[in-house]
Order: C-alpha cells, then sequence, then structure tokens
C-alpha cells in the first residue's frame, strides 16, 4: 500500500508539472503572437509612413534635402535633384561639401556649402540667430555639369529623430522665374529711365490730373526750368495762355475714353516769359480695369523750324528787296476785297510804274536801282498812311489796294501823297536821281466787279497806260473809252488770270533720256491752255500776253505746283522734271520763294526739280539773279541753261552763273548730220560743258542719226521727237 501510495503522489506529481508547463507555453505563445503582432502593426506604420514621406517629397515644388549633423545626405527628392543637376541616388550619402554644385551670391562670388545648409545664418545687422527662427536667403546653384544657374531660396530647420536626437532639413525653393521677372522689370526700369533722362525731345509722366509726377531735363530746359520744380506742376498752367483750353478739351476726351492719345501743335511760356512752339503727343495709360493711371507725353521743341515756316510764308507773300507785300498776296487780298458785301465804289486800286528807272539801273548799275526800289516802297507806305496794302509786283510796278467807304476820293489822296514823295531826288551813292512814277487808277464799280480782280488790275493797267502815253509822272482813273487796244490786250490778261485761277493750265512731259542706253530719266514739262472752247492752246498764244500783262510769276508758280505734285505722286520712279523759268521770273523775287516752298511742301528730294533757265531771257533781261541762281543750288534744285549757244555770251554766263548743266538749242541740232557748221558747234559746245564738268542734254533730236551723233559727240542725254511729244508717264534724281 505505501509503495502504491507513493507511486500514486509522484504521478500527481509529474501531471501537475506538465499542467504547468502547458500552461506556461500557452502563456508564452499567446505573448509570442501578440509581439508578433505589435511588430507587424508597428513595420506596417513604418512602411506608410516611409511612403507618404515619399510622396510629399516627390510631390513638393520646393527641393528638399535631409541631411545629418554630420553633413551627409540622408534623402533628397526630384526637385532638390533637379535644381543640382544629378540623379537622386546620386547625392545620398555625400558629404555636403561633395554636391555636384559650386553655390554663388549675387555678386558672383562663391559661398561654402556649409553656409548654405547650416541653421544659423547672418540677418542684415549681423546678428546670429537660433532655434526655431527661420533665416531664408537667396543663392546660385551652379551644377558641375554646366547647367544654367537656378537661383533658390534655402531655409534649414531641425527634424528630430526617434533616439530623441535631430537631423536637418533643407528647403530649396526655386527663385529663378520670379527672380529673372524682377530682374527684366528692373532693366526695363532702368532702361525706361535713362531713355527718359537722355532723350533728346521733352518726356514728362504726368497723373491723372494732368500733373507732372516726373520730367527730364529736356523738357525742363525747353521751358528754362529744373527738373525738379516741375514735380507737381499742372502741365495746362505751363503753357501758352491762348492754348490752354485746347489742351484741356484733349485732355477730357482722353479721360472721357475718346481715344487713347493725341497731338497737338502749341505754345509753352518759358521761365523767363518767352513764348516757345512745340508738339506735343500725349498717350493715356489705363489700369487691366480700365481705369486712368497716367499720361506719357512727349515735347518736342519746333520753335525753330516755326520760325524759318513762318519766314518762308513771309517771304512768299512779300517781296525780299521792299518788304512789301508781294503778287500772291497782292491777288488774294484784293480777290477779298471785291468779295465783301457792298465792295462797289468802297475798293480801288492804283497801279504805279516808275518813269526811265531801265536808265537808272543801266547808268548807275543795279545797287542804285535797289535803293530806289526801297525809297520808293517808303514812299508808299506812307502815302497809303494805313488806308490800304502796297505791293510790289516785280521791277519798277507797283499796286496799292484801297479800302474804303469813300475809296474814290481816297484813292487820289494816296496817288497825291505819292507824287509829293517822290518830289524831291533819291539820295543813292552820293548822288542825287529824279525818280517820277506813273499811277493809274480804278475804282470797282459794278462795271468792273464781273471781271474779278484781274478785271480791276486791268483796268488799272489800262489807265497806267494812258498815264504814259499823256506825258509820265501824271495819274490817269480808268474810264470805258480807253482804247480797244489796250482793253482787248488786258481783256486777253483776265482771261488768262482766270485760267490760272480756275486750273486750266496743264502740263505734257516730254521724255528725257540717256542716248547711251535709251532708258527714260527725267521728264521736261511743257504748260498748255486747255481752253473750254478754243481747245489745246500751245504756248504761243498766251506766253507774251502774260509776258507783257506781269502775269509771267503767276503762270511760272502755277506750273511749279503742278510739276512738283506731279513728282510727289510718281516718287517711286525717281526721274526729274525740268521747268522752264525767265530771268524775270526769277529776278521778281517772289518766285524762288514759291518754287522752295512747293519743294519742301511736296519733300522732293534733292535733284527732282530742275529749273531751265533760258539764256534769251539773260540777255534781254537786266536783272540780277546770281543770288537766286545760288539760293537754288544750296536747296539742291539743278539749274540749266537753255537754249545753250543763242546768246551772244554763252562763256560768261557758264563763268559767272552757279549752273549746272547746258541744253543745246535745237537750232543747231536741226543741221546733224548734214550741216558740217552745227556738227562743229555741237561738238565744241559739247566738250565745253563737259570740260566744265556739266549735265549735257542735246533738244530737238528727231532722227537716230541725230542722237547717234551727238552722243559721240559727247552729249550724255537727249530730247525731241524721236523720244516722244510729250506723256504723263511716272517720272533717280538729277546729280548736282
Amino acid at each position: 500500500m505505501g509503495s502504491t501510495g507513493g507511486l500514486t503522489g509522484a504521478a500527481n506529481l509529474a501531471i501537475a508539472a506538465a499542467v504547468l508547463l502547458l500552461v506556461v507555453l500557452v502563456v508564452v505563445g499567446l505573448r509570442l503572437r501578440s509581439a508578433s503582432r505589435v511588430l507587424a502593426e508597428q513595420h506596417g506604420a513604418s512602411v506608410a509612413l516611409a511612403r507618404r514621406l515619399a510622396g510629399v517629397m516627390a510631390a513638393g515644388r520646393d527641393g528638399i534635402v535631409l541631411h545629418s549633423n554630420a553633413g551627409r545626405v540622408i534623402a533628397v527628392n526630384d526637385a532638390a535633384a533637379r535644381v543640382l543637376d544629378a540623379a537622386p541616388n546620386d547625392l545620398v550619402g555625400r558629404a555636403i561639401d561633395e554636391l555636384p554644385v559650386r553655390w554663388v551670391n549675387d555678386a558672383g562670388e562663391q559661398v561654402q556649402s556649409a553656409a548654405v545648409f547650416a541653421r544659423r545664418h547672418a540677418v542684415p545687422d549681423e546678428r546670429m540667430v537660433d532655434g526655431p527662427v527661420l533665416v531664408p536667403f537667396v543663392v546660385g546653384a551652379a551644377p558641375a555639369t554646366g547647367a544654367p544657374v537656378r537661383w533658390v531660396q534655402v531655409s534649414t530647420r531641425p527634424v528630430p529623430t526617434a533616439d530623441g536626437g535631430h537631423e536637418l532639413l533643407t528647403a530649396l525653393a526655386d527663385v529663378t522665374g520670379p527672380r529673372e521677372i524682377r530682374a527684366a522689370l528692373a532693366r526695363s526700369e532702368k532702361q525706361f529711365q535713362a531713355a527718359m533722362e537722355n532723350a533728346p525731345i521733352g518726356m514728362v509722366l504726368a497723373d491723372p490730373q494732368w500733373r507732372i509726377e516726373q520730367a527730364n531735363a529736356a523738357f525742363a530746359e525747353l521751358l528754362g526750368a529744373e527738373p525738379a520744380t516741375l514735380i507737381g506742376r499742372d502741365m495746362s498752367a505751363l503753357s501758352h495762355p491762348q492754348d490752354r483750353a485746347a489742351e484741356r478739351a484733349h485732355i477730357q476726351r482722353l479721360l472721357a475714353g475718346e481715344g487713347h492719345r493725341f497731338t497737338l501743335e502749341k505754345q509753352y511760356r518759358r521761365a523767363d516769359g518767352q513764348a516757345v512752339w512745340a508738339v506735343l503727343d500725349v498717350v493715356l495709360v489705363r489700369t487691366p480695369d480700365g481705369v486712368p493711371d497716367h499720361f506719357v507725353a512727349q515735347v518736342r521743341d519746333i520753335t525753330e523750324s516755326r520760325m524759318q515756316s513762318e519766314m518762308l510764308s513771309h517771304r512768299a507773300m512779300h517781296d525780299p528787296l521792299t518788304g512789301l507785300a508781294n503778287r500772291a498776296m497782292m491777288q488774294e487780298a484784293l480777290q477779298a476785297a471785291l468779295e465783301q458785301p457792298d465792295a462797289a465804289g468802297r475798293v480801288a486800286v492804283l497801279v504805279i510804274d516808275l518813269d526811265e528807272f531801265k536808265q537808272i539801273n543801266d547808268r548807275y548799275g543795279h545797287p542804285a536801282g535797289d535803293e530806289v526800289l526801297v525809297h520808293v516802297a517808303g514812299v508808299l507806305r506812307a502815302a497809303t498812311a494805313g488806308r490800304g496794302l502796297a505791293t510790289r509786283l516785280g521791277g519798277d510796278e507797283f499796286v496799292v489796294i484801297v479800302q474804303d467807304n469813300d475809296a474814290g476820293r481816297v484813292v487820289f489822296e494816296v496817288a497825291s501823297g505819292i507824287h509829293n514823295g517822290l518830289r524831291d531826288p533819291v539820295r543813292t551813292q552820293r548822288r542825287r536821281l529824279p525818280v517820277r512814277a506813273s499811277i493809274g487808277i480804278a475804282v470797282a464799280e459794278h462795271t468792273l466787279l464781273a471781271g474779278g480782280a484781274m478785271g480791276v488790275l486791268a483796268a488799272a493797267d489800262a489807265a497806267l497806260y494812258r498815264a504814259k502815253a499823256a506825258g509820265r509822272g501824271r495819274t490817269e482813273v480808268y474810264e470805258p473809252s480807253m482804247s480797244t487796244t489796250a482793253a482787248t490786250r488786258l481783256g486777253a490778261a483776265a482771261e488768262l488770270g482766270r485760267a490760272i485761277d480756275a486750273g486750266q493750265l496743264v502740263l505734257h512731259y516730254q521724255p528725257i533720256v540717256d542716248l547711251a542706253t535709251g532708258d527714260v530719266v527725267g521728264h521736261e514739262a511743257l504748260v498748255r491752255w486747255q481752253h473750254p472752247e478754243r481747245g489745246l492752246l500751245l504756248p504761243g498764244s498766251f506766253l507774251p500776253t502774260a509776258e507783257e500783262t506781269g502775269l509771267g510769276v503767276a503762270l511760272g508758280a502755277d506750273v511749279v505746283t503742278q510739276a512738283a505734285a506731279y513728282l510727289a505722286r510718281n516718287e517711286a520712279s525717281g526721274h526729274w522734271v525740268s521747268v522752264n523759268v525767265s530771268a524775270d521770273q526769277l529776278g521778281d523775287g517772289e518766285f524762288v520763294a514759291r518754287l522752295l516752298s512747293e519743294v519742301a511742301r511736296c519733300r522732293l528730294a534733292p535733284g527732282r526739280l530742275v529749273v531751265e533757265l533760258t539764256e534769251a531771257s539773260l540777255v534781254a533781261s537786266g536783272t540780277r539773279i546770281r543770288h537766286e541762281l545760288m539760293e537754288l543750288r544750296a536747296a539742291g534744285v539743278p539749274v540749266l541753261l537753255d537754249d545753250f549757244g543763242t546768246g551772244v555770251s554763252p562763256l560768261s554766263y557758264l563763268r559767272d552763273l552757279p549752273v549746272n548743266g547746258v541744253k543745246l538749242d535745237m537750232s543747231f541740232t536741226a543741221g546733224i548730220p548734214d550741216d558740217p557748221a552745227a556738227a562743229r558747234v555741237s561738238r565744241a559746245l559739247g566738250a565745253l560743258a563737259r570740260e566744265m564738268e556739266m549735265i549735257t542734254i542735246a533738244e530737238g533730236i528727231e532722227m537716230p542719226e541725230q542722237a547717234e551723233f551727238l552722243r559721240r559727240c559727247g552729249w550724255r542725254y537727249g530730247q525731241g521727237w524721236l523720244f516722244g511729244a510729250g506723256e504723263s508717264e511716272p517720272v533717280a534724281g538729277l546729280s548736282l
């Protein structure tokens, strides 16, 4: 029994131990399973966190570099890799100082990598900042691969680690684009300021109230002020009083949306009180939403050109020798007076002609003659005494227009004053020269008004001829019973004058060719009268009337106007056009001014309008024209001596006159090649002209044999029926 009980106890003990071991194994297994589950969960969380971090780094626009305190790169995103121009895997594990990049500042100086990735950065006052305060700065990254520099804003912050330590995270924000935009804006602003300050014309920035915000030196100089004194001034207050209203009206129209710019020719008042002329060009700049922001104004000084224009206009309407009004102004003034209501009996004309003036010129010379003309002009001014307009038509012929309620009485008072003023001899060059004048008067009665200005002038001219025929030095009044011849002559003059005004004179253009090539290089303008009843009239039927009645200048001016307009319309062709001018027309004083005015108005290049001066007119005229010819040459208008070889002293003309070329008279051309004398003369004249380096043109060529002979003789250009009678084809400037 005892042994049996002992065995039983041992068995129980073994069972208990086995149970206990089983329990322990179960408990341990449960704990192991729990720990494994926790580890798995922690690993999953770690993987998820890593994925999130990788996603954040990959998705971020800024470059991110995670690096240790020891300066080794732990992680880097794609944006940072692009800045450094390297693959991310090539950067991880590298030391900061070994990154394939060179860091530079704005001055191009190198910056150490440690300074770029450090937590602590110097601020402008040189203090050091620690802790959580970030001090970003901008630096340039120049990759070793040679890629363009990328400018980045760098900021570094600590990142805690699991062991209680920390790592460093550096953000690289790419600011290359904004920086380039700011740099471009800065350059643009600098360029604008440089352009504004150095502009040769005035420039102004003004606010929407038209007050000056900025003005350059050129504008201040225009006004005789310092730029700083103009800031805040109302632009209109700087204008001449008579221009302020117009300027303000233009500004208000811009503000109201009626356009965005305007140009105005106006005057400004300088600080010293003088007026200056300028062209004001204004642009209104609006904000994106359409609100007026500021004005940009350019002010160009045109005082000198305006004065030149006014002087040219004055010269175009005044006689340069005497200062009296010229023919053009006289005709305008007379026509305007006759167009007034109740002009009959209130308008009168005196035509004055000096007796034996040619003898003064011939005996004492032109300087003495000029002094006499100036003296007579003074007499006319004194006799008129503000009651009319004194004018000089040319030569020794003058006209006075009287406007008065009692013109019939006043006109005799003026005539009496003229005779009294000429009673004493004119003192000139230590001489006393007696001067008398014949005067013809016409009062604008109803019978004369129908003929207009030319009709009244013709009547006064008829009275003048009566005065000269009756003994000179006297006054005659027009009456219908005057000679039929004079009436017929003056009627023809009146008709021609009306034709000029009505535009009935037309130009036909005869080609001038290069004899070597046959190319058309220019044209001569030939005047014709397209008469409404008699058809097309040649010059021989009306030019004598123009010369005899003083219409030569008006006719010549009309030809110049038409030819200049023709050249302007055919600018692309580059051909020249020549116009025929007599010495009397040039000596008138008005003609050259009119010609140069047309050249300027049509903006003709030098050499395109050419003057042909007939040699015959030089022989017949006692007028001095050298000054006028010099003026034409200086203005780029060549002068050709027409009908060369027909005068009495062609060599002296070439020597003494500033002419550019010659035109062989057709009388020599006609004898070629059969007439040996004509051939020798043509050859000699051509050689003479070429020796003097002049342009040579042969007129009247009708046969190819003539053209070939003249070409061999050295004549460069030719003109005549062989090449065309006269066409209106488009017409390169004539070389001076």
